[in-house]
């Protein structure tokens, strides 16, 4: 029995350690990565595209096939339908000295059973370009496949840090309300024992009481709003969602700044970019596969073939066979315009993918510069926020003493708490905005790159 009741402490204690674990902003990123089946789907396809490109370049090979058949025929071939009478003739006289008979059954072939096989190989020698463009074709779907890839990871990533900012605000959050409450109800303790010294009303502590129920009531939603952000971002990491962790990235006050790079850098860094890029060479391509249909296809074709009977020394029912090789071309003459009409419509699939490039880029500029005047903003209201935190605290403890002296009501005093909660409260806003908007300039900018995985050792069991 003691040694159940230790198994049972031992464990006990081994959960309460492991639901105190710290996760870094990092971990988080690594356990989602593994997790999301959105980043496992984009690697299948990813390997498919690898397949398919591994496949296209097999077209510049030769293709060696062997075909066989049997026939069974009811008939044989005969050349005559019945005896033929031949004339002979003297070659001394050179005339006719009579008749000899050529028999029908001399001039019959057997075929009833027919064997037929052949071993061949044909190499293309000239297709107008079309398998080199097709094989271009393949790479640039590999390209764009993982581009598709690298945008879902950045996704992932952003919506990852998002919720783990979230959770970082609402535990500051709740900590905040925990301690104004502690302030409201001290107040509250010191009116009732003013009240028993007949210094203060009851009026004064029904006011108190209303500040203390609100901030009870603070205190509940900012823990429920906590809960339920802590869920999301569990949900993200493909852990149990009733896990608790505490987050290391507690220090709001450090800036972890992103650093610009050129535009041009930026442009190239982004995944949208690359989507778009590897469609506009897709583009390219086909418009030149169009172009190839105007141009002759030249292969080189080689066969071996065997057949039974053997027809090639007199005829007889044994195997029998040659070997044949040879150059094959087709020119192609007139179709009705068929073909001029494809190649317009693949330039225009071009120019529309260069446009839709073209527009990307102008739109993604905007968006990066949009994004440096937000992260300059957010550390201007940082500063400012913190000038207002340094006031209030200030009031703050000026209306303490002036409280504890005698000389200002409590409603003064409860009013420079709100104060004081409302500056601490834009703090924590404006600290998790700056993180928030260094987080979409590194995404604007293609810098939010996935971690390095590494083995899980954070993960719950699900």
């Amino acid at each position: 029995m003691k040694k159940n009741v230790f198994v049972i402490m031992m464990l006990a204690a081994t959960m309460q350690v492991y639901s105190q674990k710290v996760l870094q902003l990092e971990d988080c990123r690594q356990m989602a990565l593994t997790h999301n089946k959105s980043i496992q789907m984009a690697q299948e396809s990813v390997k498919a595209a690898t397949e398919l490109k591994k496949a296209a370049f097999t077209q510049f090979l030769p293709n060696f096939s062997a075909n066989g058949a049997y026939t069974w025929n009811q008939k044989n071939i005969s050349l005559l339908s019945e005896d033929a009478k031949l004339p002979t003739y003297s070659i001394s006289t050179g005339q006719m000295t009579g008749y000899t008979v050529l028999p029908k059954s001399a001039m019959e072939f057997d075929i009833r059973n027919v064997f037929v096989g052949s071993v061949g190989f044909t190499q293309p020698i000239f297709m107008g370009g079309k398998i080199k463009e097709l094989y271009n074709i393949a790479k640039y779907g590999e390209n764009l496949a993982n581009a598709k890839k690298e945008s879902k990871v950045t996704d992932l990533l952003l919506e990852v840090d998002e919720a783990y900012w979230r959770v970082v605000s609402l535990e500051n959050k709740v900590k905040l309300a925990k301690e104004y409450r502690n302030l409201v109800a001290q107040v509250d303790s010191d009116v009732n024992v003013m009240i028993e010294e007949g210094v203060a009303t009851k009026s004064e502590a029904l006011k108190v009481k209303v500040k203390l129920n609100e901030a009870d009531i603070t205190v509940t939603k900012a823990e429920d709003g906590l809960n339920l952000s802590r869920m999301a971002l569990n949900q993200l990491c493909g852990i149990a969602l009733d896990d608790v962790y505490s987050l290391g990235d507690q220090d709001l006050a450090q800036d972890n700044t992103t650093p610009l790079i050129p535009i041009d850098q930026a442009l190239s860094n982004r995944p949208e970019i690359k989507q778009l890029t590897q469609a506009e060479n897709m583009a390219k391509a086909n418009e030149k596969i169009m172009l190839s249909r105007f141009m002759p296809n030249i292969v080189l074709a080689g066969n071996y073939l065997v057949s039974n009977p053997n027809s090639y020394n007199g005829y007889k029912n044994e195997f029998g066979g040659m070997f044949s090789v040879g150059v094959v071309a087709n020119i192609p003459l007139f179709h009705f315009g068929d073909r001029i009409h494809t190649l317009n419509a693949a330039k225009s699939q071009h120019r529309i993918a260069t446009l839709e490039l073209e527009e990307t880029k102008e739109k993604m500029q905007l968006q990066i510069k949009q994004s440096s005047y937000k992260v300059a903003e957010s550390l201007k209201k940082k500063v400012s926020t913190q000038h207002n935190i340094d006031q209030a605290e200030e009031n703050l403890r000026y209306a303490t003493e002036g409280f504890d002296a005698g000389v200002i009501t409590s409603t003064d005093l409860l009013g420079a708490q709100t104060a004081w909660l409302s500056a601490k409260s834009e703090a924590i806003d404006a600290n998790i905005d700056v993180k928030l908007c260094n987080l979409y300039l590194a995404k604007s900018l293609g810098t939010l790159n996935a971690p390095e995985l590494k083995s899980q050792t954070t993960t719950t069991k699900k």
